[in-house]
Formats: structure tokens, sequence, C-alpha cells
């Protein structure tokens, strides 16, 4: 975490706000798993629901406002999110041990306008969050956005959430990580949250999951012969090679680098921001399906039952799952220490439904 970042930390209560720079020593569990209840909120396509579902945890309540989204999580998991969060009462929603939320990233994002709390829609979705938190209670938050959420508005927006989540009577931890540093072929910044309830545990025993030194290039996991994405050799004369600055990436089978961050506005093929390959009939195209989900560490067999354009926006808008697996598991684990989480014996086989891994 940048010095810039830590310097925050002092303006807030010390005292419920820890930071551990590597993960705790654990004994392997051998020969059990696992066995907890978690919500998915702003559930995207699933990223989260995976990442828990991989640790021995059961969804019992996803809500998913994106009609589109709500297709692909229903092809994929078998069943509908919830609508609209701002419309549902915590009292609907079961028991559970770990709340999850990629809330909206939009207003805090340095693409768009910064709008954060201003914005009249979701710069107040996190407030949701803390409005079913604080009715049920959970054991532990796990909560994603872009790293802008720190620096938003001098650092106001940050503290707000911060305050908030303190007030409410919970530790909290945070610490932006790199895709890249956890396998994933993709550059990609997140800011994690994790939350434990200070009543439930009174020191929590958590750490960061160590990041690998070496990162995963992208080369070896293009596909060839692609012929549906090209980029025409026109838009490519007039705008993508219109200026030698290095823009747009461009890579192929021998690229062994992790590529820029995938954005959900991939589609509109932006220079700037944007990632193609040499390959097809006009000799640049952009990334395919399994290209994209590769880079964001889903399943070959996930399920994207969309257009094309939602496939870009649905996968540049999802948690890299990799990253969400490891820290989901250091809060599972964190759990079972404080004996929040029991351990049932492992199952020889666990079913994760049509459609799944």
């Amino acid at each position: 975490m940048s010095r810039r970042h830590r310097s925050r930390e002092s303006t807030v209560n010390q005292d419920r706000l820890f930071e551990v720079d590597r993960a705790p020593k654990r004994p392997r569990l051998e020969g059990v798993e696992p066995s907890f209840r978690f919500v998915d909120l702003f559930a995207g396509v699933g990223g989260f629901r995976l990442a828990l579902e991989a640790n021995g945890g059961t969804c019992v309540f996803s809500s998913e406002w994106d009609q589109f989204a709500q297709k692909t999580y229903r092809a994929n998991f078998g069943e509908t999110p919830r609508g609209d969060i701002t419309k549902i009462e915590a009292s609907d929603i079961p028991k559970f041990d770990i709340l999850t939320a990629g809330f909206p990233c939009q207003p805090f994002s340095s693409i768009g306008k910064r709008q954060g709390f201003a914005h009249r829609t979701q710069g107040t979705l996190f407030f949701d969050i803390l409005r079913i938190a604080k009715a049920h209670r959970p054991a532990a938050l796990l909560l994603e956005n872009v790293p802008g959420l720190l620096s938003h508005d001098g650092g106001n927006t940050w503290t707000t959430i911060l305050g908030a989540l303190q007030e409410a009577d919970y530790y909290v931890f945070f610490r932006i990580l790199n895709s890249a540093e956890f396998g994933v072929p993709q550059h990609r910044e997140r800011v994690y949250i994790v939350a434990f309830d200070r009543e439930k545990l009174k020191t929590p025993n958590f750490g960061w999951p160590n990041a690998r030194k070496q990162q995963v290039g992208i080369g070896k996991y293009l596909e060839t012969g692609v012929t549906d994405r090209s980029i025409s050799r026109h838009l490519q004369r007039v705008y993508i090679n219109k200026f030698d600055d290095g823009h747009p990436q461009i890579i192929d089978t021998k690229s062994d680098f992790p590529v820029k961050t995938l954005v959900a506005s991939y589609h509109k093929i932006q220079r700037i921001t944007g990632t193609f390959v040499k390959d097809g009939p006009t000799g640049l195209r952009l990334l395919t399906e399994n290209e994209c989900k590769k880079i964001m560490g889903f399943p070959k067999n996930f399920k994207l039952p969309v257009s094309r354009t939602q496939m870009y926006r649905q996968l540049g808008n999802s948690v890299a799952v990799p990253v969400a697996r490891k820290v989901s598991e250091q809060i599972v684990r964190t759990l079972i220490d404080a004996r929040i989480i029991r351990l049932e014996p492992k199952k020889a086989t666990r079913n994760r439904g049509k459609g799944r891994r």
C-alpha cells in the first residue's frame, strides 16, 4: 500500500483498524472443509460467488439489478438474483456469516466523472451494504472497488466509508491488490476491504494473501485463427495507429507479460485503454470470450449467454476470481480460528451445478 494511502489511516480510529503484511501460517485442512453461509450483493455475474464457493461457502441470497447480468448469473448458478437492493428489506435476507459486495465503482473511477456520494443512485449504494450489515451483524464483510475510491474528493469519500464501518463496530483492513500478482495474466488493481465484527472477533488474526513474484504472460492463452473479431484496416490506419505513442497495447502468442486492465467499455475499441491481438484477416482483432475469461480468472466453461458487447461489459465489471478466492480464503481461516465457522468432513465430490467446473 502506498505511503499516501497509509497516511489516511492516521485520520481514523486506529484501535479498530489493523494492517498485517503477510498471511499467518496455518495448518492445511486435511479431510475437512469449512461450512458457512454468505450473501452475494451487487453480484454481477457471480465472481465473488465462485470464489467463496471454492472455499466451502453456500450462497443463501444474491442481488443484482442488471437484467443481462441476471441472465448470466442464472445460466451458471440456476437462480436469478433479486433486483434493486434499495428495495430489499434486510428482514427478507436469510442469516449469513459473510457479506460480499462489488459495489458500483463508476462514481469513484478515474475514467468516469468521479461524482462519489453526490451520484444520485450509485454513489449512495454503499449505505445499503451498511444497512444490511447492521441488521444481520455478519462476522465478516468482503468488499471490492477501484483504487480511485481511496483518493476521491481528497480522501473524504474513503474516510466516510471507513468511519461508517468503524462506527458500526467493525475492524477494517484494506489494501490495493493487483491480479497479476495472483496468477492472472492481467494488471488489474482493485482495493479490497475486509471487515470483522468487533464483538465476535476481539482480535482478528487476519493477514493478506501472499503475492506471487513471477507474473503470468498472456501469450500462451491466446487463440489463433480467429476471424470474427477483426478491427478494420481503415480504423487501424485512421485511429489505432494514428500516433506512435505506445498505445494501444498489441499482443501475440509470444507476449510474456500480463495485459492491461480489461474495462467494461472494451467493445468501443479505445486506443488508450485497449489491448488488441495480432491475428485474423486484418491483422488485428479484439480479445475473444475465452481470452477474457482467462484474464479475469473465470473457468472456461462459465456461460455468458449474452451479446458480445454485454460479455465485455460483464467481465470488465467483474472481480478477478483468483484474487477474491485468495482473500476470502484468509477470511474463512480467520473465522475458523475464532471458532465462528465450523468444519465438516470433506465430501468426495462437490456438486457445483449445471454448467459449472
